[in-house]
């Protein structure tokens, strides 16, 4: 396993496509799934699309006991983890292979073969080992872990948009890893100048 910087380099995103961006669901967003969600898109091109919900955290789910579960420690270790490690939140990433962990964090991790650049500064890995590695304090500076993810088929993503499914913004570090889950809607909204309640299909209801 090896550690260390990654950039991405000449991996500019071709005109139109949002990988390393914030999508915002818009306010008449019918699909319950993504009412209200903040995803980081972290793969887009014309075969389709691939994300992470990061503001929806999972039901009774804590970092420690999943860290457990997959028995990359013992039970009795919990109380000596990290304290950035037992406040790591555990996201619900969406739909798609509910059961199957997605670490987003900085770049100052990296496995190589198993760790995906997608902008500057953000990965993504999805094996056991970085887990490992963050139960060993020896993780990236900051990561969530995500069950599931959201995926589109090729132009799927495009319609949702040119039907007024969704916004995008440019990412940051707070809206991605930040620990104030459930503003993050308001606050990738506002950072593309928009308030909420301005757009809201029930405006007026208190």
């Amino acid at each position: 396993m090896a550690k260390g910087r990654t950039t991405r380099k000449g991996l500019g995103n071709p005109r139109g496509y949002l990988d390393g961006q914030m999508l915002i669901a818009m306010p008449t967003m019918r699909d319950d799934r993504f009412s209200r969600s903040v995803i980081y898109m972290c793969a887009h091109s014309s075969d389709g699309a691939m994300g992470i919900v990061v503001n929806q955290m999972a039901s009774n789910v804590a970092f420690p006991d999943l860290l457990v579960q997959l028995d990359i420690i013992p039970e009795d270790r919990k109380i000596n983890l990290p304290s950035d490690v037992t406040g790591v939140n555990v996201l619900r990433g969406g739909p798609v292979e509910t059961g199957r962990g997605f670490v987003l964090h900085t770049s100052d991790f990296y496995i190589e073969n198993s760790t995906l650049p997608i902008d500057e500064g953000i990965c993504l890995t999805a094996t056991l080992d970085i887990l490992k590695a963050m139960a060993t304090g020896e993780g990236p500076t900051n990561a969530v872990l995500a069950l599931g993810y959201a995926g589109w088929g090729a132009g799927q993503l495009e319609s949702e948009i040119q039907a007024n499914g969704w916004l995008h913004c440019a990412a940051d570090p707070d809206l991605i890893f930040g620990s104030d889950v459930e503003t993050k809607y308001e606050r990738a909204m506002r950072k593309i100048g928009i308030d909420p309640a301005m757009l809201s299909s029930e405006a007026g209801r208190a």
